[in-house]
């Protein structure tokens, strides 16, 4: 891994009505063409994203939207696309076109804003001043004066994103509550066909760096080479971290007084609620022929004979519940507004995802009263291995 991935950047979301100048903002901030300007309301159709390091920022995800304002069949679609991206982000700049001076409808998200007043150079003082009001009684800030075409403003936007910074923006350790500085720490790496050849998969990439950053003692070796690995050692590992789905395997082998973990469950508990997942596990005691389960993957890659999510979870559930157990399968961002037809939800770790995303799909389940549960969370709770404290895990 030679770059930060997209889920461990600051996401920054333009958002505004068509032909605001939202892309022109974007090429701006970037020093770069990144999406397409012109002036036909309706250029950006899906979002437009650009990674990249802004000094005082570190690395960002810059994400142009379509407008919000689209209308028709095709229209409506984009709006709801933009909406599903607004939720991951981390910081919104919000782009009000001075010659229309309409102020675009925001879901309330909890998101800090950064509202900019653009095309500023079209329009007079006086304009300029009454709609600066308008956009602060919105908002609730007065919105930087910007010209894409000039350049102007771009500078103190940076400083605006900069102080607007969330404290909690990012994710906390993957490894915290697992594993503390120094220890001895034994990975056992998937090798499936959901590997990419020659290279190892994120979580992996992240908790190898994480631990080197930790000052920690790494031991990596396959399931089938553990028992060995665990012999060449002269100390029993305080931590092994294993793939979800070997947990049975690995306990099996696991020497006594040594925690066990996934990197799932680590990333549950980084990226989303873990005690949320651990109580919602307990759901699948209920579960019946008569349920409905829907298993949600970040990824979007073209599922093996082995995949964990496709087949051996709903492989686990319905050798527990019944043959009959109805299972839905859904990737990427295509989440289901209403939840209320499932008796449980199962979420990858979400590698893929920021941590803003990962929370607000959480608190859509808790709104809707659906348990959620995490992939590792659930099979370990299926092995009868799951704590009540994820630091036993």
């Amino acid at each position: 891994m030679i770059e930060t991935p997209k889920s461990g950047r600051l996401h920054i979301v333009l958002a505004g009505e068509r032909n605001s100048g939202k892309s022109s903002l974007l090429n701006a901030i970037a020093g770069q063409h990144v999406a397409i300007v012109s002036d036909i309301p309706g250029t950006t159709t899906d979002s437009v994203s650009k990674a990249m390091e802004i000094s005082g920022l570190g690395p960002c995800l810059l994400v142009d939207t379509a407008g919000l304002d689209d209308s028709g069949e095709l229209g409506s679609k984009r709006v709801e696309n933009s909406f599903d991206v607004i939720r991951a982000a981390d910081i919104m700049i919000v782009v009000v076109d001075s010659q229309t001076a309409k102020l675009p409808d925001l879901p309330i998200l909890g998101i800090p804003v950064v509202p900019v007043l653009n095309k500023c150079e079209l329009i007079g003082e006086a304009e300029i001043n009454i709609v600066s009001a308008a956009i602060n009684k919105k908002y609730g800030k007065a919105p930087i004066l910007t010209s894409a075409h000039t350049g102007k403003g771009i500078h103190e936007i940076i400083a605006a994103l900069q102080e607007a910074i969330p404290e909690d923006w990012n994710a906390p350790l993957i490894t915290a509550g697992f594993v503390n500085e120094g220890d001895l720490v034994v990975l056992v790496m998937p090798q499936d066909k959901q590997a990419p050849k020659a290279r190892l998969i994120l979580p992996q990439q992240q908790t190898i760096r994480e631990l080197l950053d930790r000052k920690c003692r790494i031991v990596c070796c396959t399931t089938d080479c553990l028992s060995e690995a665990l012999d060449s050692l002269k100390e029993p590992p305080k931590v092994i971290i294993t793939d979800s789905q070997d947990f049975d395997k690995v306990h099996k082998l696991t020497p006594e007084g040594t925690r066990l973990t996934s990197f799932s469950i680590m990333l549950a508990a980084s990226k989303g609620d873990i005690d949320f997942f651990i109580e919602s596990a307990r759901k699948i005691d209920s579960l019946t022929k008569d349920s409905k389960v829907l298993i949600a993957e970040a990824c979007t890659h073209v599922p093996a004979s082995e995949d964990i999510g496709r087949v051996k979870i709903p492989g686990l559930l319905r050798k527990r519940v019944g043959e009959d157990l109805k299972i839905e399968i859904v990737s990427g961002r295509d989440f289901p507004k209403d939840l209320s037809d499932y008796d449980l939800v199962i979420h990858c770790g979400a590698c893929m995802f920021n941590r803003r995303y990962v929370l607000a799909r959480v608190q859509e389940a808790k709104r809707q009263g659906v348990p959620m549960t995490n992939y590792g969370v659930a099979i370990a709770y299926i092995n009868n291995l799951l704590y009540n404290n994820h630091n036993n895990n």
